[in-house]
């Protein structure tokens, strides 16, 4: 997309422009923050949690100085609590992680202003542009087929079905495979 410039940040680079992610995040989300899982508490504190982790990594998308974008995720660590609402029977070792196996992608999102732009794909292939990581992981919400077709149609396959806390809407997990 062109004006779109991406930014690689770690957990460190990313503290002084939080609240402009949570801005961005209460924009793509308006419609939702009544809910106690989608307030801009609960997902500032989820945001934490992934920059405590190994292996974070963010991609900020910016039209001029404002963020309109961006994307983020970590490692999975042995015993992560990832797999933990798994719902859906999987293959023995499916899930069970080596601290480099798989990169969870915990967040996409963009602004309206440049949604069906290719904005996503931009930023979702600059965050895994190098990962050492076999496969990576994300998280739909089952009541949004319009966004898993879209994963689906990046390569992703649905892996099974995940309710990753109890106040949490039904996800569906899905799987690509890199390299």
């Amino acid at each position: 997309m062109d004006g779109l410039r991406l930014e690689r940040r770690d957990a460190a680079g990313l503290e002084d422009i939080r609240p402009q992610l949570l801005d961005v995040y209460a924009e793509v989300y308006a419609d939702r923050l009544g809910e106690e899982f989608h307030s801009v508490a609960r997902f500032d504190e989820r945001l934490g949690w992934n920059t405590e982790v190994p292996g974070f990594a963010a991609v900020v998308a910016y039209m001029d100085t404002i963020p309109v974008g961006y994307a983020y995720g970590c490692t999975l660590q042995e015993g992560t609590r990832w797999w933990r609402g798994l719902r859906t029977p999987v293959a023995d070792g499916a899930t069970v992680e080596t601290e480099a196996r798989t990169f969870a992608l915990s967040e996409l999102m963009v602004v309206e202003k440049v949604r069906g732009t290719g904005a996503a794909h931009e930023i979702h292939d600059e965050l895994l542009r190098g990962r050492s990581e076999e496969r990576v992981t994300l998280l739909v919400e089952r009541d949004h087929p319009r966004v898993r077709a879209l994963y689906e149609a990046w390569g992703y396959e649905r892996f099974g079905e995940v309710l990753p806390f109890e106040d949490a809407p039904l996800y569906d997990a899905m799987m690509l495979t890199l390299g």
